[in-house]
């Protein structure tokens, strides 16, 4: 992406917004477990991206980079003195892009209250279609780790949801 030229720059940055938005937010939504912190997460995220003026060699490189972005200013949220509560999630946000079934939004809801280590590796593989080596590209970690994970994050899900699972 280059961000010589004003109105071009203008142009590449919303039609990379309206590309990646709906997954930045349900990443955020995924770590905060609230509406409103999960947009203003989605604002910083963006505005990090107009601030690094970065170049990305594709689409995947762009959204990896917007993910792992995510994921950090998530935790960098989650750390400050100043977020001590916690919203018990009850109802998922509505997000046209996903599906209003009633096993898809369990799954949902059993994912996010996996522990932080499977649910990322989980919501990644199952939700964004990653496979473990761009996953492992993504959160620096080593695939024999992230296919345990995965493993264990199946079983937890599982026993949440009496049998049914993501595959």
């Amino acid at each position: 992406m280059n961000f010589n030229s004003s109105s071009r720059a203008d142009k590449e940055l919303e039609e990379l917004y309206r590309r990646h938005v709906d997954t930045v937010y349900r990443l955020c939504y995924m770590y905060l477990k609230n509406a409103f912190d999960a947009e203003d997460a989605v604002s910083t995220v963006f505005l990090k991206l107009i601030k690094a003026q970065k170049e990305f060699h594709d689409y995947e490189h762009e959204k990896a980079w917007l993910i792992s972005t995510a994921k950090n200013t998530c935790k960098d949220i989650l750390k400050h003195w100043w977020k001590s509560r916690r919203v018990d999630m009850e109802n998922l946000p509505e997000v046209p892009a996903w599906d209003n079934q009633e096993q898809e939004n369990a799954a949902l809801s059993a994912l996010l209250s996996l522990p932080e280590k499977y649910k990322t590796v989980m919501y990644l593989y199952y939700y964004e279609g990653y496979t473990i080596k761009e996953i492992s590209g993504m959160l620096n970690r080593k695939e024999s780790t992230l296919q345990t994970q995965l493993s264990k994050g199946r079983q937890l899900l599982r026993t949440e949801l009496g049998g049914y699972t993501l595959e």
